[in-house]
């Protein structure tokens, strides 16, 4: 079977090896579904025992700069993927200087890995974010402050994620602390958004332009993390078309291949607001493994093997819940409940740590 036409042009059937670059969770239930479908899975992540590599064929144990160890997974797979956005845009081009194609590519993950870069992507391509103004050094935190309306969130351009690295501020603000609490990094900030709701597009791109979507969820947040999504979102059937319209701008504009999610702020004047994308299959599609025909870890595998998209549609109605550090000991109370339960396999528990996650399913409305 060959791949879709497009960039990379991989050769992928049932027996190959595909490449995951990262070693937790969403790797983890990447090479899960890949099994499924037939496929071995090698992983590369600097961590030992990683949630990933317990459910690989091969692993390798190794820094993303290890030139070596790169080349040799690059020669041992058909094709590579990523299973979080941090991965350095090096580490992919040196995969695909020897000669295997990694998708999504290093430059979707470029503009991802930079929150200033992003907000500007957006913008350039037609899609409104939040207001936001850079911040180099600390003399900048409150003037950039008012100049987005005087209420915002200092956030890292780099690496922050999950609430880290990030710091809300209102009026007149004390820089130092401020900057202090970015580990005085390069940063922006964001404008505080009055909203009705935070909903999320999740939607799979193959290398032709096909493009799938699940019905975009409602997420609720706390501390900057994920906590439930509700699925389906109680959004008008106008604000989910502008919603999956503005997602599919984005991955067209990219070339996308692959699972790919973009979180939006539904302003109470009925704005939809960019808030960020993640190049990846994402939190806020957990659910669908549980409650549609075909699920983003199996879709994702699909598009980046140049195989068939499968059917998105929706059978089930309900919610995901996050389980975040000691609430996954809670795991018999959940499967007692008829939840599906789901979790990651980290050997180490810290408070606020994703460590698994429940959904419960009810008859579709």
């Amino acid at each position: 079977m060959t791949s879709a036409s497009g960039t990379g042009g991989a050769l992928v059937k049932p027996g190959d090896a595909i490449g995951i670059l990262g070693g937790g969770q969403l790797g983890r239930m990447l090479a899960l579904a890949a099994a499924d479908l037939g496929l071995d899975v090698h992983t590369l992540a600097p961590e030992t025992d990683s949630p990933a590599s317990r459910v690989a064929r091969k692993t390798w144990v190794a820094a993303y700069d290890d030139a070596v160890a790169l080349k040799e997974f690059a020669a041992s797979v058909k094709v590579a993927t990523i299973e979080f956005e941090n991965i350095p845009t090096d580490a992919v081009d040196a995969i695909v200087a020897a000669g295997t194609p990694v998708r999504p590519d290093a430059r979707c993950l470029a503009v991802s890995q930079d929150r200033l870069a992003e907000k500007s992507y957006f913008r350039d391509i037609g899609i409104e974010p939040a207001a936001f103004a850079r911040v180099d050094t600390v003399d900048q935190i409150q003037p950039a402050l008012d100049s987005v309306g005087g209420s915002g969130v200092l956030k890292t351009r780099f690496s922050g994620y999950d609430g880290k690295g990030q710091v809300r501020l209102e009026g007149r603000v004390t820089a130092s602390a401020a900057w202090a609490s970015v580990e005085a990094q390069r940063s922006i900030i964001e404008a505080w958004i009055d909203h009705e709701r935070e909903l999320s597009v999740v939607l799979a791109r193959t290398a032709d332009g096909e493009v799938r979507f699940w019905d975009p969820p409602d997420n609720i947040h706390g501390k900057g993390v994920l906590r439930r999504s509700l699925f389906p979102s109680a959004a008008s059937p106008d604000v989910i078309e502008r919603a999956k319209s503005t997602a599919k701008t984005l991955a067209d504009s990219l070339d996308y291949v692959g699972v790919l999610a973009l979180e939006l702020f539904l302003t109470r004047d009925g704005r939809l607001l960019a808030n960020e994308f993640a190049p990846r299959v994402h939190n806020s599609g957990h659910w669908t493994p549980d409650a549609c025909i075909t699920g983003q870890f199996e879709q994702h595998i699909r598009a980046v093997c140049g195989w068939p998209l499968g059917d998105p549609a929706r059978h089930s109605d309900g919610e995901m819940i996050n389980l975040l550090g000691a609430e996954a000991n809670d795991w018999e109370k959940h499967l007692a409940d008829g939840a599906r339960v789901h979790l990651y396999g980290k050997r180490r528990t810290a408070d606020g740590r994703k460590m698994g996650h429940v959904v419960k399913l009810r008859p579709r409305g």
